[in-house]
């Protein structure tokens, strides 16, 4: 299994175009050592030439460009992205649908009330009918049922629920269901590899149990360092449980969660501007490595489940 990192950082990007944080500041002048990023998504395969896309971003053509496996040129018109899914109805998750309007219609993966709100509350599947058009495949997580994409073999896929609330612009904003927000389970049953990717985690639950403690690598909300981050530079006046991520740091924070599980590699990703974990010379960052978690950057290459001849 390949999964290729297109894009590491939390909506906005790094640095966010109207910020001046100590990161955003920092990595513009070049007085903090640290990689810009653009916002979170992923592509996974099996051969390298055709992909299942995770999200689609804002920055998407950016990323296709920065990325040749994913344009590989085998006629007039090709993509190597043969499906995208989307974890959630967010705006940096889809708007990125918008920029691949050119094609045949899109064949994507999400639940129910994700394509209601991307309907009705976002209307991007309307717009796109006016282009390319949307082949809808739905996601069911209750139960969670495994799907595949077609043109990409050898990998299965299982969307399990998040806890989270729905996109501001829904009209169900106060109103989050077991739809709104998932991870997924990512398997190649050939060689037994198992990833969890869940970009907007934040709280455990007895469901997520099995995935974790199965999963041979995690990649997950990196969004947040305290809980208080937004508050104390007065940005928001919420906390990042409140907007649904878990802080690395305090307890019963991602470093302390992840501590009860030594077998995967942990990978945190969706990692907001303001988060120090950016400054690779940062404390924060040596907290990080001390704990075994490593931070995704844009194209990182991971890669395992040798399947065997």
């Amino acid at each position: 299994m390949k999964i290729l990192v297109l894009g590491s950082a939390a909506g906005g990007g790094f640095p966010q175009w109207n910020c001046n944080c100590r990161n955003c500041a920092g990595v513009r002048s070049g007085s903090v050592r640290a990689l810009p990023r653009t916002q979170s998504s992923i592509a996974v395969s099996t051969d390298g030439r055709d992909w299942v896309l995770f999200n689609a971003s804002p920055d998407i053509l950016a990323q296709i460009r920065a990325n040749p496996a994913l344009q590989p040129a085998r006629a007039l018109r090709d993509t190597g992205i043969a499906g995208v899914v989307l974890v959630d109805a967010q705006i940096d998750h889809t708007t990125g649908l918008f920029m691949l309007r050119e094609g045949a219609p899109l064949p994507v993966w999400c639940t129910r009330l994700v394509r209601e709100d991307l309907t009705v509350g976002n209307p991007v599947f309307n717009v796109l009918g006016h282009y390319c058009g949307v082949d809808w495949q739905p996601l069911c997580v209750d139960p969670p049922t495994p799907f595949s994409v077609p043109g990409v073999p050898g990998l299965r896929f299982t969307p399990v629920a998040l806890p989270s609330a729905p996109p501001p612009f829904s009209p169900r904003r106060h109103e989050p269901a077991a739809e709104d927000n998932i991870g997924v389970l990512i398997e190649e049953p050939a060689s037994g590899y198992r990833v969890f990717y869940a970009p907007g985690f934040g709280a455990m639950t007895a469901a997520l149990e099995p995935c974790f403690a199965g999963a041979d690598c995690l990649l997950l909300d990196g969004t947040f360092w305290t809980d208080d981050e937004m508050i104390r530079l007065g940005i928001s006046g919420k906390t990042a449980r409140e907007i649904g991520h878990l802080p690395q740091s305090g307890p019963d924070g991602m470093i302390d969660l992840l501590g009860h599980y030594p077998k995967p590699r942990k990978i945190l990703i969706h990692i907001n501007n303001t988060n120090p974990i950016l400054d690779e010379d940062s404390p924060e960052r040596a907290r990080l490595a001390q704990a075994g978690i490593e931070v995704a950057y844009d194209g990182m290459l991971i890669e395992g489940g040798d399947v065997p001849a």
